[in-house]
């Protein structure tokens, strides 16, 4: 193969391997990834170490012709032969040139630890996945890691990327600090290993496995990684405390202390502080329809909860717990379903200790109640 030696020719090539698919269009997403197979032809787990978005062209082409991409969502396993013409493709090109450098080190890793090294719970395969368009269902446990992988790397925020079904593509797995194994293989390889002197320690039996043994967001404290499920959107300056859990597809988008639950489909907004114990009711709790989120600067009590949105500058006082039909009195005297208030700014949430009736009362400077709007009373 000719040589590149300078960005012209590289986007030359990238052309030519294009127009080779036809109606070549690029896709939302793509990576390469490591995955292992158990003996039953399970897809245990993927480890992408860089997926890509809107990023990397050259290489996204190479692999769409190496795999003969038909532009629909869809994944593949290499093989030795086609590892190999990814690798002659991607040295030809680079040698020359810096141009993403990293994507030809993680190609020479993840081949050498296909061919050369053996996993004690299942083959090593190199794996490779496009995301047509983000409104795509996954359409296997490949396709859904990179999705995961994706809002771990701050890719995309949570609900901004179709995860309908990941459930059903994922296998329940054994979690150990040797890595993941097939439940009802579990018992005999166990057995095997300490027959080896090697011993193994279960952190988990689940499908989704802790978001720190794939991706490690910069500028975050987890003090307990088996409370971060892969696929977690931790957003710079995030701290989740020992009891704080955040699940996926949720997480936060800005700085902010978490020490109580953060359920899926749940975004909690820059500056925001979830108490110790508090609950927030996710999107699986409301029949997949209903999106929890928090605004900015708001405060969950602790052992507090909420089943509806809150605004900026919202406060839920210890102990309250207010879902859509809790009946919740306003400053005007009036009784409320909470649903109302959904999403509103500047709320302070509480019971009163005297009569034991949830109310609300307006916080911040020069604040006034100014009543239920016809909006507010609308449905």
């Amino acid at each position: 193969m000719k040589e590149i030696e300078s960005l012209e020719q590289l986007k030359e090539h990238q052309e030519e391997l294009e127009n080779s698919l036809g109606n070549y269009v690029a896709p939302f997403s793509f990576g390469i990834g490591l995955a292992r197979k158990s003996s039953n032809g399970n897809i245990l787990d993927v480890w992408y170490p860089a997926p890509q978005l809107d990023s990397d062209p050259y290489t996204c082409a190479v692999l769409a012709h190496e795999t003969k991409w038909d532009g629909k969502t869809n994944s593949y396993e290499l093989n030795e032969a086609s590892l190999k013409n990814i690798q002659a493709s991607l040295t030809s090109a680079l040698k020359k040139i810096s141009y993403q450098e990293e994507t030809m080190q993680i190609m020479d890793y993840i081949t050498d630890a296909t061919l050369k090294r053996e996993s004690i719970n299942g083959a090593w395969t190199v794996v490779v996945t496009f995301i047509a368009d983000r409104s795509d269902d996954p359409i296997n446990a490949i396709d859904s890691y990179l999705r995961l992988h994706l809002l771990s790397a701050r890719l995309v925020q949570p609900n901004t990327i179709n995860l309908s079904g990941i459930f059903g593509k994922l296998v329940n797995c054994v979690w150990t600090n040797l890595g993941p194994f097939e439940v009802t293989d579990f018992k005999a390889q166990k057995l095997s290993l300490i027959a080896d002197g090697k011993e193994i320690f279960v952190h988990g039996v689940d499908k989704f496995p802790r978001m720190t043994d794939y991706v490690i967001p910069s500028g975050v404290r987890i003090a307990d990684a088996n409370r971060v499920r892969l696929g977690a959107h931790l957003s710079d300056g995030t701290t989740i405390m020992h009891e704080g859990f955040c699940n996926f597809n949720a997480g936060t988008l800005g700085a902010s202390m978490v020490e109580g639950r953060i359920s899926a489909g749940v975004i909690v907004g820059d500056g925001s502080d979830i108490g110790g114990g508090a609950s927030i009711m996710g999107t699986l709790s409301g029949g997949g329809t209903e999106v929890i989120s928090i605004g900015q600067n708001c405060l969950l009590g602790a052992e507090s909860g909420i089943g509806i949105s809150l605004g900026d500058n919202c406060v839920v006082e210890a102990g309250l717990y207010v879902t859509a039909g809790t009946l919740v009195s306003v400053p005007d005297g009036s009784t409320v379903k909470a649903k109302l208030l959904s999403g509103k700014d500047n709320l302070l949430f509480r019971r009163n200790s005297t009569t034991g009736v949830v109310e609300v009362l307006l916080r911040g400077e020069n604040s006034s109640w100014q009543g239920l709007n016809e909006e507010l009373h609308d449905n």
